[in-house]
């Protein structure tokens, strides 16, 4: 820890324009592989810890974002000039990419466009460039009509040894995903302004749908068409960009809990939340939102489970199916549920009994769970892992200090 405080305090005297890279060791993410500090950038630093990268960052929202854009500079340009080949290959204009990225940012708090600003600073790419490479991998999924699936789960209680919040979360999507694995990004913003420190975890420079805060909050969100239906509300902020700055504003279950329940849907959703004492989950369309409480325990897949909605259609069986599977895995492990036992009951494939996707087959194209999520709130311990990779562990307490 004292190493961790003189690196920084070493990098505090850099100049601000220049990107230093270095092959020393100088922070361990867990106890199971070490971290090795790559680049340093003004406030900013670059990690590699194991197979994924990690950049942790200072500031203002728009230092924060030129340190990003300095710090993360080849992933964003191979990942933009990926989207724009794969775009224009399928009769997309940049004009009409441009307007779908608009609208998904048109809406954001000044605080957010701050940082893309920022990232355009210093990454080579403009400020539409930056837009377009965060609405990207949406607009991607679109151009092959999939949508994605994803799965929740947490538990606390007489489930978990210590009583304590254990969550889990799987973001599942078609393979052709594929193309945005090398860019997964663990990226920790500390704000000076005294906002929260968000940490979130996705393709560099996109619009995240996986975060958490100092304060050991979790938000995620789960797709809701089948259940809530595909109307779209115009003149709302997109709510998975609203996911950036409840993170920032709320430190506690309540504040998180009012922040989720006020703020209305553009689209249906089910979003789950939690923090170091209890989780709920809210199914929203653009009319309606109900919040899921648990004893102990809560599951979420791609279905509404409130039976007050009165549906007529019933869920896909998938869903269904992965759902249950993680209800009855938390029985058959109930008191014993800490981190590695939620990383062991998230290796279970759907074809197993659990409710992992690993190049299975779905609606016509393989699918997988594209990446996947153990956050233990009360210590800030995360585990992540991304399809065919190992599991990474890492200790955000520290990288929300400094």
């Amino acid at each position: 820890m004292r190493r961790l405080y003189l690196l920084i305090a070493l990098l505090l005297v850099v100049p601000a324009a220049a990107v230093v890279l270095t092959s020393e060791s100088g922070w361990t993410a867990g106890t199971d592989a070490g971290s090795k500090q790559v680049a340093a950038f003004g406030n900013g630093t670059r990690y590699e810890a194991g197979s994924y990268h990690i950049v942790v960052l200072s500031g203002t929202y728009r230092e924060m974002g030129r340190q990003y854009g300095a710090l993360m500079k080849d992933e964003l340009q191979e990942e933009y000039a990926m989207l724009r080949s794969h775009f224009t290959a399928n009769g997309y204009t940049e004009a009409e990419i441009g307007e779908f990225a608009t609208t998904a940012t048109a809406l954001q708090a000044k605080r957010m466009k701050e940082i893309r600003a920022g990232i355009a600073e210093t990454s080579g790419l403009s400020v539409e460039e930056v837009d377009i490479l965060y609405e990207g991998p949406i607009v991607y999924l679109v151009t092959y009509g999939a949508k994605a699936g994803c799965s929740f789960m947490a538990v606390w209680g007489n489930y978990t040894p210590d009583g304590s919040v254990v969550l889990s979360r799987n973001y599942d999507l078609p393979d052709v995903f594929s193309v945005f694995y090398p860019y997964y990004t663990l990226a920790v913003y500390n704000p000076t302004d005294g906002s929260n420190g968000v940490a979130t975890f996705g393709p560099a420079g996109a619009r995240s749908e996986t975060l958490m805060n100092s304060a050991g909050l979790f938000i995620a969100d789960d797709n809701a068409v089948d259940s809530g239906s595909s109307l779209e509300i115009a003149g709302r902020p997109d709510l998975i960009g609203e996911f950036f700055r409840l993170m920032l504003d709320y430190s506690d279950m309540e504040g998180l809990d009012a922040g989720i329940m006020t703020t209305r849907a553009d689209c249906a959703w089910i979003v789950n939340a939690a923090g170091p004492d209890r989780a709920y989950s809210y199914e929203e369309t653009v009319y309606d939102i109900k919040r899921r409480e648990g004893q102990g325990v809560i599951a979420a897949a791609n279905h509404f489970v409130d039976p007050s909605w009165r549906l007529a259609v019933p869920p896909a069986d998938h869903s269904t199916s992965r759902y249950d599977n993680l209800l009855r895995l938390a029985e058959e492990n109930r008191g014993s549920i800490d981190g590695e036992r939620m990383v062991a009951i998230r290796d279970v494939l759907l074809e197993d009994g659990g409710a992992t996707f690993r190049h299975s087959m779905l609606e016509g194209m393989p699918y997988s769970s594209d990446h996947q999520v153990i956050f233990v709130p009360e210590t800030r311990t995360l585990w992540l892992k991304v399809v065919d990779r190992d599991w990474q562990k890492v200790e955000l307490g520290p990288l929300f200090s400094v």
